[in-house]
Formats: structure tokens, C-alpha cells, sequence
């Protein structure tokens, strides 16, 4: 139990030793301009002996103030110093006492003399003296002065006794105020010491949270955040040293396969040697890597030309594909895992937006998976199967109905306050040849540049009434309308027809508009918008806040749902993120709207959502979305406008 105590104690004393050696010989500095100065009152009240007691005064004050600083520059230890000054005060009093007591004045040296009371107060109260010094040097002060009390002639007992007496008792009192402050030194000390332990530990926890938020619990690899981080300080290097690298995107080749035959967590354990393959790699090549979503990875190499580009994206392929691990569910005469590597290298100066250079290397990689995977493909302007998102896409749209190649699904929407499923979200997804789907940020856009969004809403639209709304699946569901189906002359009577057609009235449906690119809001627009309303179809605005929905729309558009982009929500994990979220509500609220929040994928944004009292919610923590032979009938739990994606 002692050793502890003993390590505090030496680490008291040696932690601010510098600056107390310091202080000490400021202190005796003072201390001997002071004792210097008395000499007016030795000339004063002791002129007799005065001659000596000044010479004694300032020869001592030399001696102690040399030796001082010979050991300050030596140098020496703090107690060193601390005991020659103490040193000096005991010799500073014993100079002057000794020839003032010689003095003939022997009334006022009586009282003059019960000033060496100041040399013991100095040592215990003027300076920081340890305890153990202190109490040693005041000690052998109170010995002196009661032994020159003893000698002192011609006073009685009286005054010996009562100037003794004054004498111990300040040499007890200060001695225990000399105590009691080294003790409180020395709790300071330890409290300093505690809080720069739970500081350093606060730091370290800190230190420990931040690399959590931005590693990838499965691989240990950069999440999506980290490395989206990462990519806007390489892009930024690039826009302004011009120091060039490529996007490089990995695909582990029929993944959902492998993780349907031999379980999730055997699926697991591929993507954990996967990506210590690539993190090997990345090493090798002085790149960030990072986990981007489900079986895809993402690099950041710093590389120079296109042809060193496609000698790294060849290595990662080799890399995984060397690993050897059995996958029996292929169908294309390999039995290993492999990845598809699509890269885009940073050759086009005239890139204003980092996101159109992971577009580049999404094409690239659609180019390798579309070539038979197990491949690496680099993005070229002048490639076919990489053109803005290619003319495959146009074409694979304009045979997607006739040949069954475009399904719907169905995602619930819930009531926050019930908690019950009260409408459906429609989905549109599309099928490539090779029977992988299409991902809807790619075939929407491309559906809408080609004008084949037309043919594929309406086809939608009477899927919807089919499926959902005349079997009675569902008291309302939603679909997603394009401005361009807006703008479309015949709109409105199609929806009419349609839903006289199937017997359905308008409150049934809820169309859900996001802005879309070069799209203003016209006269035309707007009358449509009221026309649909006449029909008692609901209008929706989606991905509010995202900067696609503009707030031109939210003032000259009366929506009846605000629909909340799902990475506000994913965003309140911080501070910022929260208010930002808050403020977004209020916007909404104010516009008197319905609030519906989508992206509910935990627990802890399922009790947000209670918290913030939001009307609708959706995502996969409710439900994920399934075609419509999965669904089962739901009554309708209030009157309700729904959203589509």
C-alpha cells in the first residue's frame, strides 16, 4: 500500500521541478533586498553596532546569492536549492543577531530583537519550502533566538518568558500553515494529475469513437463515410496541385448467390478475405480503400496515366481471384469467387463535380460485369458500353414491358401513431438480359433523358391499380411521376381513363414528384397539378431537402406530404445533423403538410421518429419492399396520401 504513495510523492516532487527552483530563487532575491534594506534600521536603532551589522548583511547576502546561482546553473536538484536558501536565512539571522546583540542600546534591541520572528515566518510561509526543510530550518531559528533570549542581559524574566513564548508560538503556527499548504500542493498536484488522466482517457475514448464511425464493422476497412472524406481531399489535391489518381470499384461477382447457398456467414467470412486482399494491395500501392455497400469496395490510388490505372485494377482482380475460395453456384464455368474492377483515372480536366467521376467508374464497372465479369474495364468517353449511362440502357427500355423485363414492388409505409401499415410505396424495377437487376439511379435517369419514362409511368400506373388497389391489397398506394409525365399533353385523361377503367376513385392514389434535372415549374405544370387534384389524387413532393426538390416548388406548390430525404435522418448521429433534421421539420410544418420520413433502417430512428412526432415513416426497420403476391391485405387505418420513390 506504500509504494503507490511513494511513486505520487516522487512524482510530486520532480513533476514542475523547473519552475519551483525558480521560484525559490526569485524568492531569495526578494528575500535579500529586503534584509539589505533593514540596514536603515540597524543605523537607526542600533547605531553602535550598525557598521557591523550592515558589513554582515551584505556579506552574507554575496556568499548565499553566489551560491545560489552557482548551483541553479549547475545545476542542481530543487531540494538543493531549497536548502541553501534556507541555509541563507539561518545565516542572514545568526549575522545580524550575533553583533546586535553587542549593541548598548539593550531597550530597543529588546524589542528590536523580536524581529528574527520574520526569518522563521519567512522560511515556513515566505517560500514553498518542503515541510521536512521548512520545520528543520525554523527550528534551529526559534534554537538561536531563544538561545540570544537567554544571554540577552539586563531584561527580566518576564519579558524572556513572554517573547519565548511569542517566539515558539510562531514558529508552531507557521510550521503547521507550512504543513498544511504542502499538503494542499500536493492534492492539487494529484487533482491536476486525475483530471489530465480522464482528459487523456476522454481523448483516447474519443479517438477510439471517431475510428469506429468511420471503419466498417464487418471488414475493418473505411466505411462509406471515411472514405467519401478521403475522396473530397484526393479531388481537392487534384483541383489544385494537380495530382492525379482513379477510382477504382470492386464487385465480388455473383455475391448474392454465394450468400444464398452457403449461409451469411460464410458470406461474411468472403468479404472479410476479400478485403484483406484488397487492404493488402492498397498498401502495396500507397491507396485508401474502403468498404462502399454490400459486396462492392472502393480505391483511391494516387496514380499517373491510365496504364498504370489498369496495372492496379489487374492486380486486385488477380489478387482476390488468387485467393481460391470455391463458389459452386456460378453458372459461367468458374468455380471461384472474383471480383469485377471498374476504374475511372482523373485525364478529363474539364470534371467540375467528384461524383461525375464515380459515375465513370460505376459505368466502367457495369461495362465489366456486362462483359462477362471476373474483368477489369477503365472508363473512355468514346467506349460504347461506357456512355453516359450508355445506349444499352435506351435500348434495354424500349423492349422492357413487351418482353416482361420491368416488375413492380411494393414497400409499406406506416403510421407512426398506430404503428399499423396504412398504404404501399410503389417501386419500379428493371431486369437486364443476364437476369440482374438494374439499379433505378441508373435506368430512371436514362428512362427520362429518352423520353421512355412516358410508356414506362403509364404502364406503372395501371401495374399499381391491377395489382394493389383492385384486389384490394391496399386502401391507398402511391407512384412516382416524373415532370416529364406532367408536361406530357394527354396526362390527366390517361389517369382518368385509367382509373374509370378499373373502378377505382382518385383519393386512392397519391402521385409523388421529384424535381428533375432543367425542370421549371411552368403554367402547364401547374395546371396539370390542379387538374390531378380535381380527380382527388394527392400530391406528394419527394427527397425534399436534397437540393433536387427545390424550395420554388414547396412556395408555389400546396403539397399534401412533404416526403424527408433519408440522409437527413442517417445524419443524426451528430449534433449538426440533428439540427439540420429539426429545421428541415419545421419548414415542412409550417407549410401545414404531412411529414413523412423514409430511410427508418434501426431501432433508434424508430423511437426518433415517435420523439419527433413524425406522421408517416418508411424504410427497411418497417419494411422492405416485395412484389405483391407477398403482401397481405391491410384496412385502412385513416385517410392517407401516399408516397412512391
Amino acid at each position: 500500500m506504500r509504494q503507490p504513495e511513494v511513486t505520487l510523492r516522487d512524482l510530486y516532487r520532480h513533476h514542475a521541478e523547473s519552475a519551483h527552483k525558480q521560484s525559490t530563487r526569485r524568492g531569495l532575491w526578494a528575500a535579500v533586498f529586503v534584509y539589505l534594506v533593514f540596514s536603515i534600521s540597524d543605523i537607526w536603532l542600533i547605531g553602535d553596532v550598525a557598521p557591523y551589522t550592515v558589513t554582515a548583511r551584505f556579506t552574507i547576502s554575496i556568499i548565499m546569492l553566489f551560491a545560489l546561482e552557482f548551483q541553479v546553473r549547475r545545476p542542481s536538484s530543487a531540494d538543493a536549492i531549497d536548502s541553501t536558501a534556507a541555509i541563507a536565512l539561518i545565516c542572514a539571522y545568526v549575522g545580524w543577531l550575533i553583533p546586535s546583540m553587542m549593541s548598548e542600546h539593550s531597550v530597543v534591541m529588546s524589542y528590536y530583537m523580536v524581529f528574527g520572528a520574520i526569518f522563521m515566518m519567512s522560511v515556513n510561509l515566505f517560500f514553498n519550502f518542503p515541510f521536512r526543510i521548512s520545520v528543520v530550518a525554523s527550528g534551529i531559528i526559534l534554537v538561536i533566538f531563544l538561545s540570544g533570549l537567554v544571554w540577552f542581559p539586563n531584561v527580566g524574566y518576564s519579558y524572556k518568558f513572554t517573547f519565548g513564548l511569542f517566539c515558539i508560538s510562531c514558529f508552531i503556527f507557521t510550521s503547521y500553515v507550512n504543513w498544511k499548504l504542502n499538503q494542499e500542493r500536493f492534492n492539487v498536484f494529484l487533482n491536476a494529475l486525475e483530471a489530465k488522466a480522464q482528459h487523456r482517457q476522454a481523448a483516447e475514448r474519443g479517438e477510439a469513437l471517431l475510428r469506429l464511425s468511420h471503419t466498417d464493422p464487418l471488414t475493418g476497412l473505411a466505411n462509406r463515410r471515411a472514405i467519401d472524406n478521403r475522396l473530397r481531399d484526393v479531388w481537392r489535391e487534384w483541383q489544385q496541385a494537380g495530382r492525379t489518381f482513379a477510382i477504382i470499384l470492386v464487385d465480388v461477382d455473383f455475391f448474392k448467390r454465394y450468400n444464398d447457398y452457403y449461409g451469411h456467414l460464410d458470406g461474411d467470412k468472403c468479404l472479410v478475405l476479400v478485403a484483406e486482399a484488397l487492404r493488402t494491395l492498397a498498401e502495396k500501392h500507397k491507396a485508401s480503400v474502403g468498404r462502399f455497400g454490400g459486396e462492392e469496395f472502393i480505391l483511391l490510388a494516387h496514380v499517373e496515366s491510365e496504364q498504370q490505372t489498369a496495372e492496379v485494377c489487374e492486380a486486385l482482380r488477380r489478387a482476390v481471384e488468387d485467393l481460391g475460395l470455391l463458389h459452386e453456384q456460378r453458372r459461367d464455368g468458374t468455380s471461384k469467387v472474383t471480383v469485377s474492377v471498374g476504374a475511372a483515372f482523373t485525364a478529363d480536366h474539364t470534371l467540375s463535380k467528384v461524383e461525375k467521376l464515380i459515375h465513370q467508374a460505376d459505368r466502367a464497372l457495369y461495362s465489366a460485369k456486362a462483359s462477362g465479369r471476373n474483368c477489369v474495364k477503365l472508363f473512355h468517353i468514346n467506349d460504347p458500353n461506357n456512355r453516359d449511362d450508355g445506349e444499352n440502357i435506351a435500348a434495354l427500355l424500349k423492349i422492357a414491358v413487351p418482353q416482361g423485363l420491368v416488375s413492380m414492388v411494393y414497400q409499406p409505409l406506416q403510421d407512426v401513431t398506430t404503428g399499423k401499415t396504412c398504404g404501399y410505396e410503389a417501386l419500379m424495377r428493371l431486369k437486364m438480359s443476364d437476369g440482374a437487376f438494374l439499379s433505378p439511379a441508373l435506368f430512371i435517369p436514362a428512362a427520362e433523358r429518352s423520353g421512355a419514362i412516358v410508356g414506362l409511368g403509364q404502364w406503372a400506373l395501371r401495374r399499381v391499380c391491377e395489382e394493389l388497389l383492385v384486389t384490394n391489397l391496399a386502401p391507398v398506394a402511391s407512384v412516382n411521376v416524373s415532370p416529364l409525365q406532367l408536361k406530357t399533353p394527354g396526362f390527366v385523361a390517361f389517369v382518368a381513363e385509367t382509373l374509370d377503367e378499373f373502378g377505382i376513385s382518385g383519393d386512392r392514389l397519391a402521385f409523388e414528384i421529384t424535381e428533375g434535372q432543367d425542370m421549371e415549374i411552368h403554367s402547364s405544370l401547374l395546371r396539370c397539378i390542379s387538374d390531378l387534384r380535381a380527380l382527388g389524387i394527392k400530391i406528394w413532393l419527394d427527397d425534399f431537402g436534397t437540393g433536387f426538390a427545390g424550395l420554388s416548388w414547396l412556395r408555389l406548390i400546396d403539397f399534401d406530404c412533404i416526403k424527408i430525404d433519408k440522409s437527413f435522418l442517417h445524419d443524426c448521429d451528430t449534433r449538426r445533423g440533428c439540427a439540420m433534421l429539426d429545421d428541415i421539420l419545421r419548414l415542412a410544418r409550417n407549410r401545414g403538410a404531412t411529414i413523412l420520413v423514409e430511410g427508418v433502417e434501426t431501432e433508434e430512428q424508430f423511437e426518433l421518429m415517435h420523439r419527433l412526432k413524425i406522421d408517416l415513416m418508411q424504410g427497411y426497420y418497417v419494411g422492405r419492399p416485395a412484389p405483391a403476391t407477398s403482401l397481405r391485405p391491410i384496412r385502412p387505418v385513416r385517410k392517407l396520401v401516399v408516397v412512391s420513390g
